[in-house]
């Protein structure tokens, strides 16, 4: 890998530039997201009334497009945070709750039943003063 930075020095800055940006990011968006998220996300299964399921068929639509575009962003993100610096795991995890897929919910189950995530997110949400997520 030496090599390649040696005869490609833009492109490691490029590297480098991206890497700063998402462990920064990671820093800034992930307590936010986390924070944010409803105790009761994994035992409830209807929406609740402020939900944004009920608004008009082309907000729903919109709002369902956006959260997917940024659930792929934040995966990817996650991903390329295993190598380089950041909250792959945690940045990961956020970004799959925020697509759409079959099997969703049994997949992040399994990421929060780890004992060390779920310590991790219920520890950033009690900084947050957000209560603890309730696990089934």
């Amino acid at each position: 890998m030496l090599n390649w930075i040696r005869f490609n020095p833009a492109q490691a800055g490029w590297w480098f530039g991206l890497s700063v940006a998402l462990f920064i990011g990671s820093l800034v968006a992930m307590p936010v997201i986390i924070a944010r998220m409803r105790p009761d996300y994994f035992v409830r299964r209807k929406p609740t009334a402020e939900s944004w399921t009920g608004r008009h068929p082309v907000i729903r639509i919109g709002f369902l497009v956006i959260k997917n575009v940024l659930g792929v962003i934040l995966l990817l993100a996650g991903i390329a945070m295993l190598v380089l610096p950041g909250q792959g795991i945690i940045t990961m995890i956020v970004g799959i709750s925020l697509l759409n897929f079959p099997g969703k919910r049994k997949l992040e189950l399994r990421f929060f039943k780890q004992r060390r995530v779920l310590r991790a997110v219920n520890w950033i949400r009690a900084k947050a003063n957000r209560p603890p997520l309730i696990m089934p």
